[in-house]
């Protein structure tokens, strides 16, 4: 009888020892290998970057199309040339190079009579000169002949203009002219003012 307890004793205290402990977790195993890495993307290239930078220059340029420029200017004139230098660089660049510019050619008249060559040495730093010289020597022309050697107050007159699109007009409406051009998109004030310099009927 006593080895026959014994014996059941003894498997009662082998199972219970068997058996992990209660309240506690069991201790994952280690299989020996290290954790997998992810794999990092490859770098992004100089002309992605490039390009990536660009379009979100665009989506900016398309939100706050109103933004207050830095470009030095004392008439709507230089405005509108600094503005139409200032694609694709910075207004520090136009900036460096509008002084020798309107010393040359202070006027739309003096502008559309310009040399070519002579334009395209002027604003050279502002990159993509040739084409920039044909839109100033266009704009020039157009204001001289079609509005008197100055420059319209009204957006469907400034967008005829050679190389002027609607963001460069709004600048040119809402800094050399002083109209409001968040007015027109959220239907609030200056109806009439901003009807005229727009082209629409109020």
């Amino acid at each position: 009888m006593v080895s026959s307890q014994g014996s059941a004793l003894g498997e009662q205290v082998s199972a219970r020892a068997a058996r992990p402990s209660e309240g506690k977790p069991a201790a994952p195993k280690s299989e020996g290998k290290p954790a997998a890495r992810k794999p990092k993307g490859k770098p992004e290239s100089r002309l992605a970057m490039v390009r990536r930078a660009r379009r979100i220059n665009r989506e900016l340029a398309d939100v706050y199309y109103y933004a207050h420029p830095e470009l030095d200017f004392e008439n709507p004139f230089q405005l509108l040339v600094a503005t139409v230098l200032s694609a694709q660089t910075t207004d520090l660049r136009v900036n460096q190079t509008t002084p020798a510019l309107f010393a040359a050619y202070p006027t739309p008249e003096d502008m559309a009579a310009a040399p070519p060559e002579e334009l395209e040495e002027l604003i050279r730093p502002t990159g993509f000169f040739r084409n920039k010289t044909k839109s100033l020597i266009g704009l020039s022309t157009a204001l001289r002949d079609r509005f008197d050697g100055e420059v319209p107050g009204r957006l469907e007159d400034l967008v005829s203009l050679p190389g002027v699109g609607r963001k460069t007009a709004f600048v040119v409406l809402g800094n050399a002219f002083g109209f409001s051009t968040t007015a027109s998109r959220s239907g609030s004030g200056g109806g009439a003012q901003l009807g005229s310099a727009y082209g629409f009927a109020t």
